[in-house]
């Protein structure tokens, strides 16, 4: 529908409205969807772009749309692939593949096997590896199949880094499941997928006891007593056949093959067998036999292989064990395998921080080159077993310095290794005259002062950051003093700082978080949102982190800052919308602004902005997005009216002001007369944001220091990105 949409010249929004009117129902015809829902029965007919949308699409309904690989198919033979079987190349031209579909290749009794790699065992392996240094016996083998802390885990929803689980419709159905043995979480796993999602309602409901067990035939009691009356697995069908029909298990296998893939002319043949089948063996009537079949037929379609889903119960299970009681090692684990993705790194930074974990910042004198545990005094003094579990619970986690963009991997290495082997780092110079220019690179250098991986100097990243030439310039000119053969009187020593000092203006606040959230993909020092946690608890928002468990379409209403905006144009009229990112203290959250709504707020939709945003909210492919109807600025403070601030204890803090490319002459002649309007002692800044991405920042001088009042920070609110005292 979007595709046909997109090529009649209907807009996005428009073709994206028609296509959510489509019922959510594994394989539903175009005709099937307007007659059960009116709403697009109703487009259809009154709508001619629509009725002209339907025609086209329906003429394309069931061609295949592209071709496709399967990304861990593997076809065996005992010759030759060519021999049997016509071959091309993918569509990068690396991988040679089959030119006929899984069908065609059973047929000709060729072996396809299926070799999924996963994630995540590498996950378990790395964590395996971090909880060995403390607990070196420590197996899998051995832990307990019906842990309580683990079935915790997803009885509360805290599904973040659980195997098959993440998705905010898993972490919802989880929660309600009531899971309190292994066969739960395979059953979970086996049912959350298109076509068994209808019978989760039927099979949460009878597991609770609230409507009772219900079987086809008393003699499907054995078969289906573990999942509540519900047949969820292929395995089941197979058995069903076998004790109702008197079918061998190799003809059950072909009879659910043959429902698998709706073959008419088979399936005629084998309802035929079905039945005689029933009669010859438990005297089931004709009439009860056809229902039965019905039945089989509609589970087979999509009943899903119990042995694949028991495997990544299993996993999930893992997961969820070292999660319960091995925490800081497994969030480790996550983070290390994700260190390339800064938004996974933010969700799970996130988790770490809701289950009281903390996140220590990069230091190239501690991290190592991945996320690993790190515990004080307290931890290494625990004697006793108590003490021990007690001491762990206040274990922390380091950043890794190959996380940090524009770094590098095999840079970090070698200044680890160049640490471990000749001690700490005392000082920026000494950092590049260890590992020389050719490692120790500007480019390098800045993400880790903005990083903070330099802190323990103790001076300011502004001021780091501006002695980096000095440092760089004598690195070099070491490296070539060394290749020349020249040696310095003070070769066996390093100068423990900078050789120049500059009047440096430390970065502001929002410049510090700013830097920590490009180049970790988190805020590590505070968050943009600190000066609001009062406002925000007051006004009692939802969180973005909640929203997975609204139901689609669903309004709500939530704070946050503006991470990102785009600015687009719709296809068919050129109408200006917006897609923003905003993020709260949980997590980060996809918005569209469309025309209507982005005309009235285009000038305060800009990054670092706070705003309160009515939604509502889009959950369709599992991915959250929501589509605004309101937003307003939010300016920072406490959400009782507190009085005026005074200027003595706002005097050491700057007021930060943040203007768009789009800014005029009047705002700025208006934001003149504002700040005139409330003279006192805390200065002002402003960041012009750039149409190329950069920024220019300024002091707004004496003459328009402030006393930030309630009504001077209403007043700026358009622009206002802090005033943290």
């Amino acid at each position: 529908v979007r595709d046909v949409g997109r090529v009649i010249g209907l807009s996005y929004r428009d073709a994206d409205r028609i296509a959510k009117m489509i019922p959510n129902e594994l394989n539903i015809t175009l005709d099937s969807a307007v007659e059960k829902n009116p709403e697009l029965k109703r487009a259809v007919a009154t709508e001619p772009a629509t009725q002209q949308l339907f025609n086209h699409a329906k003429v394309l309904e069931g061609l295949s749309r592209n071709a496709g690989v399967h990304a861990a198919g593997v076809v065996i033979a005992d010759r030759d692939l060519s021999d049997y079987i016509p071959l091309c190349r993918d569509v990068k031209g690396n991988d040679v593949i089959s030119q006929y579909p899984m069908g065609p290749l059973n047929d000709l009794g060729l072996l396809k096997m299926d070799f999924l790699g996963l994630k995540t065992l590498t996950v378990i392996e790395d964590t395996l590896a971090l909880i060995h240094k403390r607990e070196p016996n420590f197996s899998l083998k051995d832990i307990p199949l019906d842990d309580p802390a683990a079935f915790a885990l997803y009885n509360r929803g805290e599904t973040i880094g659980l195997f098959q689980m993440e998705s905010g419709g898993m972490t919802s159905l989880s929660k309600q499941f009531d899971v309190k043995k292994l066969d739960d979480i395979i059953a979970l796993i086996a049912l959350y997928r298109p076509g068994p999602m209808e019978l989760i309602p039927e099979y949460v409901k009878a597991k609770k006891g609230i409507t009772p067990i219900k079987y086809l035939h008393p003699l499907l009691e054995d078969i289906c007593a573990d999942t509540y009356g519900v047949m969820i697995y292929q395995e089941q069908v197979m058995a069903a056949a076998s004790k109702l029909a008197g079918y061998s298990l190799a003809q059950a296998d072909l009879l659910r093959r043959a429902m698998g893939k709706k073959d008419k002319e088979k399936m005629a043949k084998e309802r035929k067998n079905f039945i005689e089948g029933c009669a010859r063996t438990n005297k089931i009537p004709e009439k009860k036999a056809n229902a039965i079949f019905d039945l089989l037929e509609k589970f087979a379609g999509y009943g899903f292989n119990k042995s694949h889903s028991a495997a990544y119960g299993v996993i999930s299970y893992q997961t969820a064990y070292l999660k319960a009681h091995y925490p800081v090692e497994f969030m480790a684990g996550l983070l290390s395998n994700e260190i390339n993705n800064t938004d996974k790194i933010s969700v799970f930074v996130g988790e770490c921080r809701r289950t009281d974990i903390s996140i220590l910042p990069p230091d190239v004198n501690k991290s190592g080159l991945k996320f690993t545990p790190e515990s004080n005094a307290c931890v290494a003094l625990a004697k006793d077993k108590d003490a021990s579990e007690n001491a762990r619970a206040i274990m922390s986690i380091r950043y890794g310095l190959a996380a940090i963009k524009h770094v590098g991997e095999n840079a970090m290495e070698a200044a680890i290794h160049e640490r471990e082997q000749r001690g700490d780092f005392i000082s920026l110079k000494d950092f590049c005259a260890r590992l020389d220019s050719r490692i120790a690179n500007r480019k390098m250098l800045e993400s880790l002062i903005k990083a903070g991986a330099f802190d323990f100097l103790g001076r300011g990243r502004a001021e780091l950051f501006s002695c980096i030439d000095d440092a760089v310039s004598a690195s070099a000119a070491a490296l070539r003093d060394r290749l020349a053969g020249q040696v310095s009187l003070f070769d066996e020593t390093t100068a423990p700082t900078t050789s120049r000092k500059r009047p440096v203006i430390p970065w502001s606040e929002h410049e510090k978080l700013s830097y920590e959230k490009e180049l970790l993909g988190f805020y590590v020092s505070g968050h943009p949102l600190d000066a609001y946690i009062d406002l925000f608890t007051t006004r009692n928002y939802g969180s973005i982190a909640s929203l997975g468990e609204l139901d689609d379409r669903a309004s709500f209403k939530i704070a946050g800052a503006i991470v990102e905006v785009e600015k687009k144009f719709t296809r068919k009229e050129g109408k200006p919308f917006a897609v923003m990112w905003i993020e709260d203290l949980t997590d980060m959250l996809e918005v569209v602004v469309w025309n209507e709504v982005y005309l009235r707020v285009s000038d305060v939709l800009t990054a670092g902005r706070v705003i309160e945003m009515k939604a509502t909210l889009d959950k369709r492919d599992e991915a959250l997005r929501a589509t605004a109807q309101e937003i307003r600025t939010l300016a920072p403070g406490k959400a009782n009216g507190a009085n005026e601030r005074s200027a003595d204890t706002c005097q050491e803090s700057a007021v930060l002001l943040q203007f768009s490319p789009a800014i005029t002459g009047d705002e700025l002649r208006e934001v003149r007369e504002i700040l005139a309007s409330s003279p006192g002692q805390r200065p002002v800044r402003l960041l012009f944001d750039r149409a190329n991405g950069n920024s220019l920042r300024l002091d707004a001088g004496t003459e328009f220091r402030v006393n930030l009042t309630r009504d001077l920070e209403e007043k700026l609110s358009r622009w206002l990105v802090t005033a943290k005292s």
